[in-house]
């Protein structure tokens, strides 16, 4: 691949995953600041009210991928994630060399966005919101939020070979679907896990809340790691395997008469 198309892939990894980190856990930040201003004292890192508080939130991470994904996904495909491209590197849909550009960009961009969070917000964003860190749920053991992140990913994956990689799919609703199940799965899993599905996601915060004064959260840091990239390798394989060959099959549409 010449060295200009991974340079321009590089930039829209780095920005793309920039712009999630920052509006996606922007709004889990700014809805503790909120609650922290209306009920001094009650906020902290990983504590959120209701089903409504991750409902916003999660929408706010859906659409931003949603987004990133018409931006940047006839670039470099918007991975945005780490879990996702090593999933794509296992089943050879992208090479080694570029996923480690890929991997690169989407950590740099991450700390990045977590970076202008805390530009735009202040002290507060660190000491109330924790920059938005992902952190298992009160009464959540470890193996348990590994294995709701391991699910999470599997499910987001999963889509995103059906609806991105399969050569049969169309790729004008890659990106609704990809980003409606993100903030399916936040929904679900937020108050749990955090739902990072995402190692990068949760790299960033946990980065700049060290170097920034903030809470040090790294021992968890497994969770987000391993539970995402082995949930994405699973079912990249499993996918690979059921759409193996299948162009030699005719596929009835459901709707067929």
């Amino acid at each position: 691949m010449a060295s200009c198309g991974i340079k321009k892939k590089f930039i829209a990894e780095l920005i793309g995953t920039m712009l999630l980190v920052l509006f996606g856990t922007g709004s889990a930040v700014v809805t503790l600041l909120i609650s922290d201003s209306i009920t001094p004292g009650t906020a902290g890192i990983g504590i959120l009210g209701g089903l409504g508080d991750w409902i916003a939130i999660a929408l706010a991470f859906g659409l931003t991928v949603m987004a990133c994904i018409y931006l940047f996904g006839k670039i470099s495909g918007a991975h945005l994630n780490p879990a996702v491209t090593i999933g794509l590197l296992v089943t050879k849909n992208i090479s080694v060399s570029d996923s480690i550009y890929y991997i690169v960009a989407q950590a740099i961009g991450a700390t990045l966005g977590s970076i202008c969070l805390f530009l735009c917000l202040g002290d507060p964003s660190v000491a109330i919101g924790g920059l938005g860190a992902t952190a298992p749920g009160m009464g959540v053991t470890y193996l348990q939020a590994m294995f709701a992140e391991f699910l999470g990913t599997f499910f987001l994956m999963m889509v995103v070979m059906g609806v991105a990689v399969d050569k049969k799919a169309d790729p004008g609703f890659a990106g609704l679907s990809i980003g409606m199940t993100v903030t399916a799965v936040i929904v679900v899993l937020g108050a749990f896990t955090g739902a990072s599905i995402n190692p990068a996601r949760t790299f960033g915060p946990y980065l700049m809340d060290l170097v920034l004064g903030g809470a040090n959260l790294w021992a968890y840091f497994p969770i987000y790691l391993v539970g995402p990239i082995v949930g994405a390798i699973v079912a990249a394989l499993i996918y690979d395997y059921l759409a193996k060959d299948n162009d030699l099959c005719e596929v009835p549409h459901p709707f067929q008469k």
